[in-house]
C-alpha cells in the first residue's frame, strides 16, 4: 500500500507516469503534499506562501483534464513550487523582503506562465534569503530555513526554501534563481539536484532583480530527468525579454540517455585547494566513478577561475546597488543588516570599476567555452567548499563568500552548471558534485548527472525529518 509519503518521494517523472495511467489523481497527489507542507512547514520554514486553495482547484481542473483526455504532458497535474522571487498574478511576492511584503502582482512571470501551460499545480512560493542576496537561507524577516538533514543547520541559499521542500518530500520540484550560485548550493547543502541553464536560456522577465546581467533562472528537484522535465516547459526564447536568448530548445529527458562514456571531463586543480577535507575526498571518489563509468577524465589548471570569481563579485555589487539605490535611500531600516552592507558596498564602488566588470564579463563569455572547455564535454568539481554549518555558525560568521566560491564563476561565464549529491559525511550532511559545460548544452550536464545518479551506486536516502 503507497503511503502519503511513499507518494511525496516520487519522483516527478514517478508520478508523472502514475498520473497519466490514472493510477494517481493530480488531487491525491496535491492533497499529500499539502498535508506534508501543513505539518513540516513549521520545523523547516520552506515556503513563505502556501497557495492551498488555489492549489486543490488546479489539481481539480488538471484531473478532469486528464479524464477529458487532454493531457499535457509530465508537468501535467504535478504539484511544485516556486521561488518568492518570481512574481505570481494574485499572491503576493516578497523577495523575502520587508519592503515588498504584502504587494501582490498583477502578473505571471513568464516562467510562472510557462508551469502553468504546462499543467503544473503550483502549491507555495518558497522561502528565500532576503532579496536573493545571500547564500545561508538565514532571513531576519522570515526566520531562517531549516536544513532536512539536520534542522540545526543552514539550508544555503538564496533559493533556500526551493532545496527544502524539493528535499523534504514538500513538492516534486521547484524553481530557483542563481546569480552567484543559488540554485547550486542549496541543491548542495540539501542533497537535490539543481541546474543553473546557459544565461539567456530561460527567461527572467518578471522576476525580481539581483543582477540583471548574472540571474539565471533554473529547476531543482530530486534527480537530474525531473529537472530536464522542468526545464523542457520553461526553457525557450521570450521575445519580451532583452536578455532571452533566441536559441531551440532540445528534449533535455531525451538527452539524459546516453551515459558517460566517450564524455571528456576536466577537474580544475584549484577547486579542491579550498574545499574541506571531507567534501574534496567525496568529490574526488565521485570524479572516480566518472572514469569508472566511462567518461575520459583529466586533471586540469585553470588559474583564470579566480579572476571569474572577483568580476562576479564587481557586476553583481554594482548592479544590485542600482535596482536598490532608492530603497536605501528611503528605507534602509527595513533591510537585514547582511544584506544592506553588501548594497552599500556596491554603492562605493566607482564607475572604472563597473567598466572594467563589465569588460571583463562580455570577453569572458565570449571565450569561456574555448578557454575552459578546451577539448572537454564537461568541468567536474565540488559545489560548495564545505558542507551545511549550523544556523547559529553562520550568524556569527557569515559564509556567503566563502559558499559562493567555487559556483560564482560559471554565473559569469554564462555556461550551464548543476549540483548532483555524490555523497553524505560522516555526520550524515549531503555533499554536491558540480558539473558544467559548454554554452547551450545542457543536455550534456543533465545525461552526465543522470548517469551519476543512476550507475554510480551513491545512496539517495531520505531525510529523516517528520
Amino acid at each position: 500500500m503507497t503511503t502519503t509519503t511513499d507518494l511525496c518521494f516520487l519522483s516527478l517523472q514517478e508520478l508523472a507516469t502514475r498520473i497519466a495511467a490514472k493510477d494517481v489523481s493530480p488531487v491525491e497527489a496535491t492533497e499529500a503534499v499539502l498535508e506534508r507542507i501543513e505539518r513540516l512547514n513549521p520545523k523547516l520554514n520552506a515556503y513563505i506562501t502556501v497557495m492551498a486553495g488555489q492549489a486543490l482547484a488546479g489539481a481539480r481542473a488538471a484531473a478532469d483534464e486528464i479524464a477529458a483526455g487532454k493531457y499535457r504532458g509530465p508537468l501535467h497535474g504535478v504539484p511544485v513550487g516556486v521561488k518568492d522571487l518570481c512574481q505570481t498574478k494574485g499572491v503576493r511576492t516578497t523577495a523575502g523582503s520587508k519592503i515588498l511584503a504584502d504587494w501582490v502582482p498583477d502578473e505571471d512571470a513568464t516562467v510562472v506562465r510557462k508551469l502553468r501551460d504546462a499543467g503544473a499545480v503550483i502549491v507555495g512560493k518558497t522561502h528565500l534569503h532576503e532579496w536573493a542576496f545571500g547564500a545561508t537561507g538565514i532571513n531576519p524577516h522570515y526566520g531562517p530555513a531549516h536544513n532536512p538533514w539536520n534542522v540545526d543547520c543552514i539550508t544555503g541559499g538564496s533559493s533556500s526554501g526551493s532545496a527544502v521542500a524539493v528535499a523534504a518530500g514538500m513538492c516534486f520540484a521547484a524553481l530557483g534563481s542563481d546569480t552567484g550560485g543559488s540554485i547550486r548550493i542549496p541543491s548542495a547543502l540539501c542533497g537535490v539536484t539543481g541546474i543553473k541553464p546557459t544565461y539567456g536560456r530561460v527567461s527572467t522577465r518578471n522576476v525580481i532583480p539581483l543582477s540583471w546581467s548574472l540571474d539565471h533562472i533554473g529547476p531543482m528537484a530530486r534527480t537530474a530527468r525531473d529537472c530536464a522535465l522542468v526545464l523542457g516547459a520553461i526553457a525557450g526564447h521570450d521575445p519580451e525579454e532583452a536578455t532571452s536568448a533566441d536559441t531551440p530548445v532540445d528534449d533535455y529527458a531525451a538527452k539524459t540517455e546516453g551515459g558517460l562514456r566517450g564524455l571528456r571531463v576536466g577537474v580544475p586543480a584549484q577547486a579542491f585547494e579550498s574545499a574541506e577535507g571531507e567534501v574534496s575526498s567525496i568529490v574526488q571518489e565521485a570524479v572516480a566513478t566518472l572514469a569508472r563509468l566511462g567518461a575520459k577524465v583529466e586533471h586540469i589548471d585553470l588559474p583564470q577561475l579566480d579572476a571569474m570569481w572577483a568580476t562576479a563579485g564587481a557586476v553583481l555589487l554594482s548592479e544590485a546597488a542600482t535596482y536598490h539605490k532608492e530603497h536605501i535611500e528611503q528605507r534602509p531600516e527595513d533591510y537585514g543588516e547582511d544584506v544592506i552592507g553588501r548594497l552599500r558596498a556596491g554603492l562605493e564602488l566607482k564607475a572604472v570599476d563597473l567598466v572594467q566588470g563589465y569588460r571583463a564579463l562580455a570577453e569572458i563569455r565570449r571565450t569561456c567555452d574555448d578557454t575552459l572547455l578546451n577539448g572537454l564535454d564537461l568541468l567536474a568539481q565540488p559545489a560548495t567548499q564545505r558542507v551545511a554549518v549550523p544556523i547559529e555558525e553562520a550568524k556569527q560568521d557569515d559564509p556567503t563568500l566563502g559558499l559562493t566560491r567555487l559556483t560564482a564563476q560559471f554565473d559569469v561565464t554564462g555556461q550551464p552548471a548543476c549540483s548532483v549529491p555524490c555523497g553524505w559525511t560522516k555526520a550524515g550532511l549531503p555533499v554536491g558534485l558540480q558539473l558544467v559545460g559548454r554554452s547551450f548544452q545542457e543536455g550534456t550536464v543533465l545525461r552526465a548527472a543522470h548517469a551519476f545518479e543512476t550507475q554510480s551506486g551513491v545512496p539517495r536516502p531520505q531525510p529523516a525529518v517528520e
